[in-house]
C-alpha cells in the first residue's frame, strides 16, 4: 500500500533553509522585482487535441464548480462570464462591471471574480451578482472558512473583510498579491513580481514567511493536503509548498513554460498544462517523487485547466481562441 501525504526530502529541506535566510528582511526597501510572468506563447498545434472540442472566443479563465459542477468561463476583453450547466447545456451570461483579473471559488456554489475597486460574488446556478466593494485595484480574491474575505492589491497591499467589505486588517509589505489560497487557516500569497511564497501572520496582522518561488511563478492552487502547488513558468519546473511553518517540499522540472493548474482529488493528481508544447500533464505527488500519470495534447495556448469534480472531466481552455476542450474522465482512465 503506498503512502500517501506530504514528501519530507531532505534536498527541498536544505533549499528552503537556503531560501528563507536570503529573504529574511521584509523591510528592504531594495526588494528584487522583475515583469510578472505570462503564459509563454505557444507553437502552432501539431497534434490533434484529446477529447472534444467546442468553439469559443479566447478563453482568460475557467472554473468549475464543485458542488453544482457549473462551468464558469471568462473570455477576452473580459467583461462577461458565461456559466454552463453541463447536465442540461443550458448557458447563462452574466455582464461584469470591468474585466475580470482572476477567477476563485467562494462558498458552495459561488465563484468569486476580481476586477478593479470590487469583489464580485456570482451565484453558480443562477447568476445573481454581488458586489463588495474594495479601495483598489484587486487582483485575487478568496474566501476564509469563518467567512471574511482576503482581497490582493496590485500594489502588494493584502485587505482581510468582512463579508459585506469592512476592512478588518490591512497587511502590506509584498510587491504585488497574485494569487491567495484559503486551503488551510494559514493563508498563503503569489506575488509575481518577486516570484515569491509568502504566509500571512493574521494575528499580528503582519507579513510571515517568505520563500523564493523559482524563475518566474505564474500560478498557485492549494489541496486538501495542505499542499501549495506553484507553477515556476520561466523555470520550467513545478514547487510543492506546506505552510506554518512554510517549507518548499518538492521541486522537480515538467517541460515546456508549465502555467495553469488544476488538481484533481480523486486520484490526487495534479494537472498542468505546458504552453511551449500544447499539453496537459498530469503528476501524482503522493509518494514524494512525482510520477507522472497522464500527457495529452491540448488545443492551442493552454492557459486555463479545470477538474469538475463530481464527473472528473477536465476542462481546457484556448488563449488564442482555438476552442474549450473536454477530456473525459473515462478517457483519460483508458490512456494510462
Amino acid at each position: 500500500m503506498r503512502r500517501r501525504g506530504l514528501i519530507r526530502s531532505v534536498l527541498a529541506g536544505a533549499i528552503a533553509v537556503t531560501v528563507l535566510a536570503g529573504c529574511s528582511s521584509k523591510d528592504d526597501a531594495d526588494k528584487p522585482t522583475r515583469d510578472p510572468v505570462v503564459a509563454a506563447v505557444a507553437p502552432a498545434a501539431t497534434a490533434t487535441p484529446a477529447g472534444e472540442v467546442t468553439p469559443s472566443a479566447a478563453i482568460r479563465d475557467l472554473l468549475a464548480d464543485p458542488g453544482t459542477g457549473i462551468l464558469a468561463t471568462i473570455t477576452d476583453p473580459g467583461t462577461t462570464v458565461v456559466l454552463l450547466d453541463k447536465a442540461t447545456g443550458a448557458t447563462r451570461t452574466v455582464t461584469l462591471p470591468a474585466a475580470a483579473a482572476s477567477l476563485s471559488l467562494g462558498k458552495p456554489g459561488e465563484f468569486l471574480i476580481a476586477v478593479p475597486g470590487k469583489i464580485l460574488r456570482v451565484e453558480a446556478a443562477t447568476g445573481a451578482l454581488t458586489e463588495v466593494k474594495v479601495d483598489g485595484d484587486v487582483h485575487a480574491a478568496a474566501l476564509r472558512a469563518d467567512g471574511d474575505l482576503i482581497a490582493g492589491l496590485a500594489g502588494g497591499k493584502i485587505l482581510v473583510l468582512s463579508p459585506d467589505g469592512a476592512v478588518r486588517e490591512t497587511i502590506s509589505g509584498l510587491v504585488s498579491a497574485d494569487a491567495i489560497d484559503t486551503s488551510t487557516d494559514t493563508v498563503v500569497v503569489l506575488d509575481r513580481r518577486q516570484t515569491a511564497v509568502t504566509e500571512l501572520n493574521l494575528i499580528d496582522h503582519r507579513l510571515g514567511l517568505t520563500l523564493r518561488a523559482g524563475d518566474g511563478a505564474a500560478t498557485m492552487i492549494g489541496d486538501h493536503f495542505g499542499r501549495r502547488i506553484v507553477t515556476d513558468t520561466a523555470g520550467n519546473q513545478l514547487l510543492v509548498y506546506t505552510a506554518d511553518p512554510l517549507v518548499l517540499r518538492q521541486g522537480f522540472p515538467v517541460g515546456s513554460s508549465p502555467y495553469a493548474l488544476a488538481y484533481e482529488q480523486r486520484s490526487e493528481t495534479v494537472w498542468v498544462t505546458l504552453t511551449g508544447t500544447n499539453e496537459v500533464v498530469g503528476y501524482d505527488l503522493s509518494t514524494g517523487i512525482p510520477v507522472e500519470v497522464g500527457r495529452y495534447p491540448t488545443v492551442r495556448q493552454p492557459n486555463t485547466v479545470t477538474i469538475d469534480d463530481r464527473t472528473g472531466d477536465m476542462f481546457v481552455g484556448s488563449g488564442t481562441g482555438d476552442g474549450l476542450q473536454r477530456i473525459g474522465a473515462d478517457q483519460r482512465k483508458r490512456g494510462q
